[in-house]
């Protein structure tokens, strides 16, 4: 099939501000006219009632392969990512081997390949995630890298880390920092506060995120090399950003449009609260924890003000049975199949932000930080869209899931806003619940 016709969406398209009820015509895998009409196609899509964006990209994911496929692979991933309205994902490198040598970047690359959606991959900081040696950072650019983090782990020698981001910057890699202070976080399972206490077990202080930031950022506006935020979840730490970003007038451009300082949020951190811990449930556990109440609405605040600048899942799909221990299971949840619903039902219906800025969120900045092409639905952009229904409401079943795991926050959650159709490349690999 070479020509596909969406007729009558409501297109949101906040990189070349558009906004309205269109027809799009794809052929041959590119985006060739809009608005025309009488236009004839191989397949015809009612998108009456329907919103189309460009597709989404989610710059944090975890696909464990290789290493850890009984968890997650790029196929099933990739899947899962589909089902989400997810066209194109960032892989973290914390999988076995670690991606720290073009060896093991080729391996993904190639299975890339397979995946109905597009996948790319970050190399790591550090040999090993060890801290202590800077990797090749241009043999790893090479080999597809696009960016490069120790995300699962910081970079605990503030030195280091200045010498990887300068490098990696020089290579032309985007740094991406997981913001954790681990003398601090001193093995604790959940944030550290009254329910942690109500359950006996072991808190992470905010601290630990909270000092990992300033670092960042201070080292970032020192020597004046960009820096992505990974996994914002404090009060603290978006208002720090915020801050360091008004006093430089870069809120709304960030490192986006030539800051040193750009960051990302998860859906969990502006929807759910430490209380669900309570349920002593290993599936509400991941790193950076759930925060409290007022933790959330800052993270909203910082959405809303553009001091953070991308959503993301951190995808980190584990088994049932690693996560039945409740005390001593992996850290982290499963979200591909969930994130644009929940941040329509948490963001966009409550009135923080509007269509065009969810856009922003998911779809352009984080292209925009990886150097990446796509996130526009003008004629000659590639056919990368994401169509749903925003008002659809739904249960989450994750046993439903197209990932292999199921260790979803949101299980049993009703949301608004469901995806209906996913395209990639002009091929439709996504229909209303099944992966094609």
């Amino acid at each position: 099939m070479n020509s596909i016709l969406l007729k009558n969406g409501y297109i949101v398209d906040s990189k070349n501000d558009i906004e309205g009820t269109f027809d799009i015509l794809i052929e041959n895998g590119f985006i060739t006219k809009i608005g025309e009409k009488n236009v004839v196609a191989d397949m015809v899509v009612d998108c009456t009632g329907l919103v189309i964006i460009p597709g989404i990209f989610d710059m944090h994911v975890h696909f464990r392969e290789p290493g850890q496929t009984h968890k997650e692979d790029i196929i099933s991933g990739a899947a899962a990512a589909a089902a989400g309205g997810v066209t194109g994902v960032l892989c973290m490198p914390n999988t076995s081997p670690i991606v720290d040598s073009p060896d093991t970047l080729k391996h993904i690359t190639t299975r890339a390949k397979k995946a109905k959606i597009r996948v790319y991959s970050a190399c790591a900081l550090t040999v090993g995630l060890k801290g202590e040696q800077l990797c090749d950072y241009k043999a790893l650019r090479a080999a597809g890298a696009v960016a490069a983090t120790d995300d699962g782990r910081p970079v605990e020698n503030p030195l280091m880390m200045y010498k990887a981001m300068k490098a990696a910057h020089e290579a032309g890699l985007t740094v991406i920092s997981h913001c954790e202070d681990l003398n601090l976080t001193n093995s604790g399972i959940m944030n550290e506060g009254k329910i942690s206490a109500q359950l006996g077990v072991k808190g992470v202080t905010r601290a630990s995120e909270n000092t990992a930031t300033a670092r960042e950022i201070y080292i970032a506006k020192a020597y004046n090399l960009p820096i992505h935020i990974a996994h914002v979840s404090t009060k603290e730490a978006a208002e720090l950003i915020k801050l360091n970003k008004d006093s430089h007038g870069w809120v709304g451009e960030s490192a986006i449009g030539g800051s040193p300082i750009s960051s990302e949020t998860a859906p969990h951190y502006f929807t759910l609260t430490e209380c669900l811990l309570l349920k002593r449930d290993a599936d509400y556990r991941m790193a950076p924890p759930l925060r409290e109440q007022a933790d959330v609405n800052a993270i909203i605040a910082a959405i809303k003000a553009k001091a953070i600048d991308c959503i993301v899942t951190d995808h980190a799909p584990h088994t049932k049975e690693e996560k039945q221990d409740f005390e001593n299971a992996p850290n982290g949840v499963n979200g591909l199949e969930t994130s644009l619903a929940v941040t329509l039902t948490s963001l966009y219906h409550p009135g923080h932000i509007t269509l065009k800025e969810l856009v922003n969120l998911m779809c352009v900045n984080p292209r925009k930080r990886l150097g990446i092409p796509g996130g526009g639905l003008t004629v000659g952009d590639v056919a990368d869209i994401t169509i749903f229904e925003p008002n659809e409401e739904w249960t989450v079943e994750p046993e439903k899931f197209h990932s292999k795991s199921s260790n979803s926050c949101f299980k049993g959650m009703k949301l608004k806003g469901r995806v209906k159709y996913t395209i990639v490349g002009g091929n439709v690999i996504y229909v209303d619940g099944q992966v094609n």
